[in-house]
């Protein structure tokens, strides 16, 4: 194996090794807390609540903690009127973090290790900037931390990624939102609407995806400006 790719290999295990030894702290430390406990956990803060939530928030995001378990944990902190800005805020900061991260620390031979997936999603948000990090943001099925870990090895503007998430990633952060104030009762008009949102979101995206990917093959004008 030649001496970068070995290099590469060699950050992403440490990069690997560092998210396995938190949780492992995490779960020796005690048990979860419930989500009444949490909650008031959220309201004892008071107003540094957001302070504390934000930047926590971006720190477990860039250790590939699931962006949905991030914005229901702010519904069940803040309530869904305020935690959705507040989750939205910390998803842009989030995925601006991954893509800065990559680009500064973790070198360009990382990208050689991604999956040819990511590659080529990459290929195409280097190509088409905020509008296809609107369309991926929206589309189902798309593992958002390993594409913006890998935009970071692109061209890609920090203000296109962090534009294309706010808007791109708006609808899914409220539907989480939802889901995590409601917790404590799924079953409310609330959360179902969360689910419909979710549903109707990912049929969208997924249509957008299917014209994208047409456009791309067939070697037409793109569905994106």
């Amino acid at each position: 194996m030649p001496a970068d790719r070995r290099a590469a290999v060699l950050r992403l295990a440490l990069f690997g090794g560092a998210v396995v030894a938190l949780f492992v702290v995490a779960t020796a430390t005690g048990r979860l807390p419930s989500a009444h406990r949490i909650r008031d956990w959220g309201h004892g803060l008071g107003a540094l609540g957001p302070v504390v939530f934000v930047p926590l928030s971006v720190a477990l995001g860039c250790l590939l903690t699931p962006g949905p378990v991030l914005a229901g944990a702010a519904g069940l902190l803040f309530g869904t009127a305020l935690g959705t800005p507040i989750a939205l805020l910390a998803a842009v900061l989030n995925a601006t973090a991954e893509l800065v991260i990559a680009r500064n620390l973790a070198g360009r031979q990382v990208g050689t290790l991604l999956p040819p997936r990511v590659r080529r999603i990459d290929d195409f948000i280097e190509r088409r900037g905020f509008f296809a990090v609107l369309y991926i943001r929206l589309a189902p099925g798309i593992p958002y931390r390993l594409v913006n870990y890998g935009a970071g090895l692109t061209s890609l503007r920090a203000r296109d990624m962090a534009a294309g998430t706010a808007v791109g990633a708006l609808p899914r952060t409220f539907a989480y939102v939802a889901l995590g104030g409601s917790l404590s009762d799924l079953g409310s008009p609330e959360a179902k609407v969360a689910v419909g949102l979710l549903v109707v979101v990912g049929i969208v995206g997924a249509i957008l995806a299917r014209r994208q990917i047409r456009a791309e093959r067939g070697g037409g004008r793109p569905s994106v400006p």
